[in-house]
């Protein structure tokens, strides 16, 4: 297992553009399973989750070419079923949450779809009723193995149907409406999710041959087709690591510009920021953050605690909340953190507690924040990553800490970002990966 050594306490500077969407393009991957024709896939982040997933379909038999370095053309014209009741693909499968996705696009093409209890971060349950619910719906029938913890989903014919899903889940969205492009008649997703990341999904869809309607809503309709074709498709920038690199310049008094970031996909993101006192400059499609010596936090107007909470989008990603937490603790004033999602997900303060950061975490889905504003830097510490987004935070506050950290498990922040220390490095950061 590979650690970082973080020597913080300097200042960056620089421009930074953002990698692909790793939310999007697991979808993305995903949906070339769709088709026999060849799909085309651009700006794909080279990172672990994205690397996985890309290596599963190569054993199920997708042809995978890698034409440039974030480009690649899949072609699904000779898959191979049998990869799926192999050893091999409960063991591949089992290490990549995002694998469930495989499911809803093997099934409508081939009417059977298999997955173990896919793994991933460790930041409480995330239940995966909505996904099975969804196909059962469609017609399809379900298995589970306790034993060996494995799923599926059989159908000799996929039908339209009304749906309402308990939860407006991403990734459940997203499976569901891979699984019914191809169903016989209409299908209706209510409560669907609406981010970024499915409209894309859908307009890639669509371009293929699919029939969806009511993209950016929380109703989609999908009319059935026979097949569909091949398109070429391009990803979003990572809306996360957008804000994730706004939590660097920030923390260290930076002055940074990040290009390209697709302003009109980044929802309640920048004003989020803003009301934590940060300054964000929109220059054309770029975020340039000026050097800040302090930033202080908004009350409500009748004075009390701004709290800041995750949502459904348009609301507050809970990917985030992680690098506000951070940001918090060197602003003036106070913020509640309200982490709805996931109840494992705060627990990573005691880090920051151990770094003289002031937290008080009041039960596993809140934390209060009471900021230094840089009254009293950081303290320099040895920690682990527990899961992507804390992991990222971790490291956002040993950049702007007082002497040297370590953070080990550092394989969970490869797992979401693409080759992270070099380009921290290229904009002044003083860090090196250090290999067990």
């Amino acid at each position: 297992m590979a650690s970082f050594r973080i020597e913080g306490g300097h200042k960056l500077g620089g421009t930074i553009t953002p990698q692909g969407a790793k939310n999007e393009v697991l979808q993305i991957l995903c949906a070339v399973l769709l088709t026999s024709e060849k799909v085309v896939v651009n700006n794909v982040p080279d990172i672990i989750d994205v690397n996985k997933l890309i290596f599963i379909l190569g054993e199920l038999g997708v042809k995978v070419e890698k034409t440039s370095k974030n480009s690649y053309v899949f072609q699904s014209n000779e898959i191979n079923l049998s990869y799926l009741e192999s050893a091999e693909f409960k063991r591949d499968g089992s290490s990549l949450r995002g694998s469930i996705m495989l499911v809803g696009p093997l099934l409508a093409r081939f009417g059977k779809g298999y997955i173990p209890r896919p793994g991933g971060d460790k930041i409480g349950r995330r239940r995966l009723d909505t996904h099975f619910e969804g196909f059962i719906r469609l017609g399809a029938k379900f298995r589970y193995n306790k034993e060996e913890y494995f799923y599926g989903v059989e159908a000799d014919n996929l039908l339209g149907t009304d749906m309402l899903l308990d939860e407006a889940s991403v990734t459940g969205t997203a499976n569901i409406l891979m699984a019914s492009v191809l169903a016989k008649g209409t299908t209706k997703i209510y409560n669907a999710a609406c981010e970024p990341y499915i409209q894309q999904l859908s307009k890639m869809l669509n371009s293929m041959g699919a029939n969806i309607s009511g993209i950016g809503s929380n109703l989609l309709t999908i009319s059935g087709v026979d097949s569909l074709n091949g398109c070429e498709h391009t990803v979003l920038p990572d809306m996360i690591e957008i804000g994730s690199w706004i939590g660097v310049a920030v923390m260290t008094k930076s002055e940074l510009t990040i290009k390209n970031v697709s302003w009109e996909n980044l929802g309640q993101i920048p004003n989020v920021f803003r009301k934590l006192g940060i300054k964000l400059e929109k220059k054309g499609d770029d975020i340039y953050i000026p050097e800040q010596e302090s930033y202080e936090i908004q009350n409500y107007i009748d004075g009390s605690v701004l709290t800041v909470a995750d949502a459904p989008w348009p609301g507050f990603t809970p990917d985030l909340l992680s690098i506000v937490l951070v940001l918090a603790t060197q602003a003036k004033g106070t913020v509640l953190i309200h982490q709805k999602m996931f109840e494992s997900r705060l627990f990573f303060v005691d880090k920051l507690i151990d770094m003289g950061a002031k937290v008080i975490l009041c039960d596993p889905h809140r934390a209060t924040v009471i900021g230094h504003n840089f009254q009293s830097q950081l303290k320099a510490t040895k920690m682990t990553s527990p899961d992507i987004r804390a992991g990222i935070s971790l490291l956002i506050a040993a950049l702007s800490a007082k002497g040297t950290s370590i953070i080990n498990n550092i394989e969970q922040i490869d797992r979401g970002y693409e080759n992270i220390e070099a380009r921290l490095k290229s904009i002044g950061a003083k860090i090196e990966r250090i290999e067990d």
